[in-house]
């Protein structure tokens, strides 16, 4: 076997797969930065405070426009059930904040078609309302008393620091007059430069896992895996099989859709696709940060609730597209079949390259390298030290 070109194929195609979802990485996180840096978190308590339909609501729509790496959004989960956020609304909140953001919308758009970008908005809200009447059965008593006994004692995670900082614009004004102001384009950097280092590591390793995949394990081989010549079988398995899979590939939700481009192409299941996707919150370390911050008993509660939610989002949005005729027929993902050219991608790269150029030096000669630095660090010493404009 020729190791070296194995390897050699492995990088190629996973350098394919970057170029493809830069520009749609770069114009997310811009977009998500624009509107972290508008939007108060200190706002953001009062109005989770509650296990209502409506409190779970403004909790997921908040955790939406909250762009988070999953880390960073599990840490900031616990601070605001610390806060006094209920715990639903904190879990709401988190899933939110990495499964319905407009990055990943867009790169699922271009990566493997709209009608996985319309699951994603539908699928989304469904996992948190069965993970919302689940926790109702399950997440209270002694459980939860407990969970927020752990919680309060602060125990470190990972990205603490990084959850901890608001960075947003504090004067008052307009949505534009705040944003076109220097304190507007200083907290938009920030965001900016701080997600993604947050997220950098999993799209790397989520791209490496991929094109390894992609260039190494037959195709034929992901079909037999997945029952992909039997309907009805592969309908069962894949939601079932598609979290266990993002659970051992330790990778973020955004990082996720390369490897679930490679696993749509193999023969895995619309629904086991979304399930996959979702899964990036019960990756194994994140399950043992969940043990951390609230206990053994609740990172079950909650592993165990994540889980059969995710599974039954993905075999609902199928059960729901198949007749509407929205299941895409085809398995050819752009992010796996695509090479480096120049075409409109290419030209759209160059141009977010610039943007993010232009925020990377306008965040460091502003003084926001020392920040970079306390993203790891203690969270009462991160919100304490950051200076917000």
């Amino acid at each position: 076997m020729d190791v070296l070109g194995a390897i050699g194929r492995a990088l190629a195609a996973s350098g394919n797969m970057a170029w493809q979802i830069l520009w749609p990485l770069i114009f997310g996180f811009t977009l998500s930065s624009v509107i972290q840096a508008v939007v108060r978190r200190s706002r953001v308590t009062k109005w989770m405070a509650g296990a209502s339909a409506k409190s779970i609501a403004i909790a997921s729509g908040l955790g939406a426009a909250s762009s988070s790496c999953s880390y960073a959004a599990v840490a900031l989960a616990r601070s605001l059930f610390r806060k006094g956020a209920s715990m639903v609304s904190a879990m709401a909140f988190e899933i939110a904040s990495t499964n319905l953001v407009v990055e990943l919308g867009i790169i699922l758009a271009l990566s493997l078609g709209w009608q996985f970008t319309l699951a994603e908005f539908i699928a989304g809200p469904i996992m948190i309302v069965i993970v919302a009447v689940l926790f109702r059965l399950w997440m209270r008593g002694r459980i939860l008393d407990a969970a927020r006994e752990q919680a309060e004692r602060g125990r470190a995670g990972s990205m603490e620091g990084h959850a901890a900082m608001d960075m947003s614009v504090q004067r008052d004004g307009s949505f534009l007059s705040r944003l076109l102001s220097r304190d507007g384009l200083t907290a938009t950097s920030q965001y900016f430069v701080m997600d993604w280092a947050a997220v950098l590591r999993d799209i790397v390793i989520g791209l490496l896992i991929a094109g390894a995949f992609s260039a190494w394990v037959p195709k034929e081989w992901l079909q037999t895996v997945f029952l992909a010549k039997d309907p009805t079988l592969s309908f069962l398995l894949g939601p079932l099989v598609g979290p266990l899979i993002a659970m051992i590939s330790f990778v973020c939700s955004v990082g996720n859709v390369p490897l679930a481009a490679v696993l749509w192409n193999g023969g895995i299941s619309f629904g086991g696709v979304m399930s996959f996707i979702f899964a990036d919150l019960i990756i194994i370390p994140i399950l043992l940060i969940y043990r951390r911050y609230y206990g053994t008993r609740a990172a079950l509660v909650i592993a165990g609730t994540f889980y059969l939610a995710m599974a039954a989002a993905g075999y609902l949005i199928e059960l729901i597209f198949t007749p509407l005729g929205l299941v895409p027929h085809e398995r050819r993902a752009a992010i796996v079949e695509a090479t480096i050219s120049w075409n409109y991608t290419t030209f759209l790269d160059i141009g977010m390259l610039l943007v993010a150029a232009f925020l990377v030096i306008w965040f460091f000669r502003t003084g926001g390298g020392p920040m970079l630095r306390m993203m790891g660090g203690e969270p009462e010493r991160a919100s304490h030290d950051v200076e917000t404009p």
